[in-house]
């Protein structure tokens, strides 16, 4: 078996509370500016002068930069048996993540519902805090997924 196949959990395995950590990842200036400028090109997340006298006080990423971070370090630690399939979310960032920061992320399961009517399937809560080095919470993402029983 490869290590894929020996981390692959199903939704019989799960339980509310059961949790998972990440690796950190960290993100300098030029990372910020390059998520912005093909994805949020505002000036508080493209240029320091501008960012200096936003709202920001100082060049911020951009949040769908954040949530971007969080879905890989999600992809990398939650090891749902088909993945992470997405049936709704909630996020809200906190505080602004800055170059510089390294971050993680730590989901725990907050709620299983087995379906009734695709008995193959059903769905779990994700809590997900991503943090940045001082352990300040940067981002908050509850993710409605889509995780399917183990065969046979």
């Amino acid at each position: 078996m490869t290590e894929q196949e020996i981390r692959r959990v199903y939704l019989d395995d799960l339980a509310v509370g059961d949790r998972f950590i990440s690796r950190t990842c960290a993100l300098d200036a030029a990372d910020v500016k390059a998520f912005a400028k093909s994805f949020d090109p505002q000036p508080f997340h493209l240029e320091e002068t501008a960012a200096e006298r936003s709202f920001f006080g100082g060049l911020a990423a951009s949040g769908w930069h954040t949530a971007a971070i969080t879905m890989r370090l999600m992809v990398e630690s939650v090891p749902f048996s088909d993945g992470l399939i997405g049936a709704g979310v909630e996020i809200s960032w906190p505080r602004p993540v800055r170059p510089g920061d390294a971050l993680h992320a730590e989901s725990v399961i907050t709620g299983i519902v087995f379906s009734k009517s695709k008995i193959d399937r059903g769905f779990v809560t994700l809590q997900t805090d991503t943090f940045n080095q001082r352990q300040e919470q940067v981002q908050k993402l509850v993710s409605k997924l889509l995780v399917f029983r183990r065969p046979g």
